[in-house]
């Protein structure tokens, strides 16, 4: 390990950024000293315009993709480097506004019913009935779930953040029955070797084999459980403000988009969406 690598780091650990921001921050360094053979400490502004250009206009990268390695890069040069100023400018094309192909009631049944290993159909739906990132679900702990409060404790989720996800009657009891028939000690959902969390690229593979089994074609991956647990909430007439607290956003802008996705709401309340789905559990 470079003394530059390292220092970087030790100031992203200082600041407590996750280890997902941690390796997307270092990853784009080290593809930036790649393409310019140089390290990172010698280069002039002039030459990190150039590198930003050229993942514009030859990688082609997405506006998303571009701003992370912008993020990333800045971050080096003012916080570990010490610059006053990082003048950098990135033009990318704008973003087109889409509304998602988002998955209906039924679809997420469907889904949920053609997955015929227990403990993934368990981990699908826990993902759904909770609204959870994939990285969120493959870090739950049995410690997590609070039986008597009727919550699901999610610890250090985006931006080092803690919060709680209410455990309706209905998933408490599928949890229950999940337990007594895999016994986990430490980790909700393990793989192999129970000592081990399943990896999130096993739950979005899960995820797309339920999805093909269930032949569904709508475009999205295991993140489209999250969008429909949040549109759902919507349409039973939870407040925004609400959803935004279980969903785990600092903006309540990044909740907003989901009102603009639901035409109109209904009005009730705290309604079991695993319930309306009647989705059962062997």
């Amino acid at each position: 390990m470079t003394p530059l690598r390292e220092k970087m780091i030790d100031a992203m650990l200082l600041r407590g950024f996750s280890a997902r921001t941690q390796q997307s921050y270092l990853a784009a360094v080290s593809q930036l000293a790649a393409h310019t053979h140089c390290s990172p400490d010698t280069l002039t502004t002039n030459q990190l315009q150039d590198y930003f250009l050229y993942l514009v206009k030859h990688r082609k990268l997405s506006p998303a993709s571009c701003r992370l390695y912008l993020n990333g890069i800045r971050f080096l040069y003012l916080q570990v480097l010490g610059w006053n100023a990082f003048e950098i400018e990135l033009h990318t094309p704008k973003r087109p506004q889409r509304i998602p192909e988002l998955l209906s009631r039924q679809e997420v049944a469907r889904i949920l019913s053609a997955c015929q290993n227990v403990k993934h159909r368990m981990m699908l739906t826990t993902c759904y009935a909770c609204g959870l990132r994939v990285s969120e679900l493959m870090a739950l702990q049995v410690k997590q779930i609070d039986s008597d409060r009727h919550v699901l404790r999610i610890e250090q989720a985006k931006g080092a953040k803690d919060r709680q996800v209410i455990l309706s009657d209905h998933l408490l009891a599928l949890l229950r029955h999940y337990w007594q028939r895999y016994r986990p000690v430490q980790w909700l959902f393990y793989g192999f070797d129970s000592e081990r969390a399943l990896s999130i690229t096993s739950a979005q593979k899960v995820f797309k084999k339920a999805k093909q089994c269930a032949d569904i074609n709508k475009v999205g991956g295991i993140h489209s459980l999250r969008h429909a647990y949040a549109t759902h909430q919507l349409e039973a007439g939870m407040p925004v403000h609400q959803l935004q607290r279980l969903l785990g956003h600092n903006n309540l802008q990044s909740t907003m988009r989901y009102v603009y996705w639901v035409p109109q709401t209904q009005p009730s309340i705290g309604t079991d969406l695993l319930v309306e789905l009647e989705v059962h559990h062997d």
